[in-house]
């Protein structure tokens, strides 16, 4: 059973798949709900900081090769039309985005928009793991129904 749970930590680590494929795998693999819930969570809101931190330097470092520049931009624009809501609302914002189970929105294109619109850390992180519980909470009750839960 450890073993399923560390796994489901690492799907949640992986971008696009997030919290909202790793519920779902979790559960398939025997494990509790609220074993699932922490597992997703935890590995969801690992890569954050990182992100947070390293994101503009990559994204520079990625500008300079002619491959990656298009793409890069792309990536930005897509961040920053995502961010209205967040550059609207601020933390509300964050949180609704982060919220939102749907691909395009979690943990990894939070912090995304959070960085490009310079929210700080100490704001942005908390904001993020609220999301977080939102969508866990979101995902689980879809994965399992409410009465499996309790």
């Amino acid at each position: 059973m450890l073993n399923h749970f560390f796994i489901t930590l690492l799907v949640a680590a992986v971008p696009v798949i997030e919290l909202r494929g790793a519920i779902p795998y979790g559960i398939a693999m025997g494990l509790t709900p609220w074993e699932t819930f922490i597992a997703a969570i935890i590995g969801n809101l690992l890569p954050v900081p990182f992100i947070m931190l390293l994101i503009r330097r990559i994204f520079d470092f990625l500008r300079k090769r002619p491959f990656w520049e298009s793409k890069i931009e792309h990536l930005e624009k897509k961040a920053h039309l995502k961010g209205k809501v967040v550059k609207k609302y601020r933390t509300p914002g964050l949180i609704l985005l982060v919220a939102i189970p749907l691909p395009g929105t979690g943990a990894w294109t939070g912090a995304l928009v959070a960085s490009l619109l310079d929210i700080r850390m100490r704001t942005a992180i908390p904001a993020i793991f609220a999301g977080l519980l939102i969508a866990g909470i979101i995902v689980l009750t879809v994965s399992c129904g409410v009465g499996s839960l309790f």
